[in-house]
């Protein structure tokens, strides 16, 4: 069983955990969520398809992420989750943390209070070198901003005006890609 730290409001541990998506949380306690904006050289970004029998919004287009597990810093679960869903293996040298936002909505789904941690990744690789959860995703494309745009509008991409403004950014320098 899969066990997630219960955070406070200002992010910090409290020393509780909660069962992997068990919403029921008290008011007050929140989760840690990650995020990959994984970039190939062109500038283009992996997304992936949610399975078609995901319970959760079924057949829609994210980046790729996930929950952070107890004890896991938010460092050590963006990387173990883009290694999962997509095959690639980063460091910390080819990424950074983007942005964080809190999410303090009840009527989103079962009093669910969560932050996220958007990271961005710049690497040197194509599509044949992407190897796709099977269980967890349908299928993966890199695309253009204006592509996930054109999906974000239709309501076909997940937290798209969260990370509107993430999507066209300047690159890395080759040093520091």
């Amino acid at each position: 069983m899969e066990y997630w730290d219960i955070y406070d409001r200002g992010k910090h541990v409290t020393g509780r955990r909660m069962i992997r998506n068990d919403w029921h949380m008290k008011p007050g306690d929140y989760h840690l969520t990650v995020l990959a904006l994984i970039r190939d050289r062109a500038g283009r970004i992996l997304i992936t398809q949610r399975k078609a029998d995901k319970e959760w919004a079924p057949l829609k287009w994210e980046i790729p992420g996930g929950g952070v597990r107890a004890g896991e810093r938010s460092e050590e679960a963006v990387l173990r989750e883009v290694a999962e869903e997509t095959g690639l293996h980063f460091t910390m040298e080819q990424g950074r943390c983007i942005h964080t936002y809190r999410s303090d909505n009840p009527a989103e789904q079962n009093n669910y209070f969560y932050f996220v941690d958007i990271y961005e990744f710049w690497g040197d690789f194509t599509q044949a070198d992407v190897r796709i959860q099977d269980d967890e995703v349908e299928a993966f494309r890199l695309a253009s901003p204006q592509e996930i745009g054109a999906l974000g509008e239709r309501g076909d991409f997940l937290h798209y005006h969260r990370l509107e403004s993430l999507l066209v950014r300047p690159g890395f320098s080759e040093e520091e890609a």
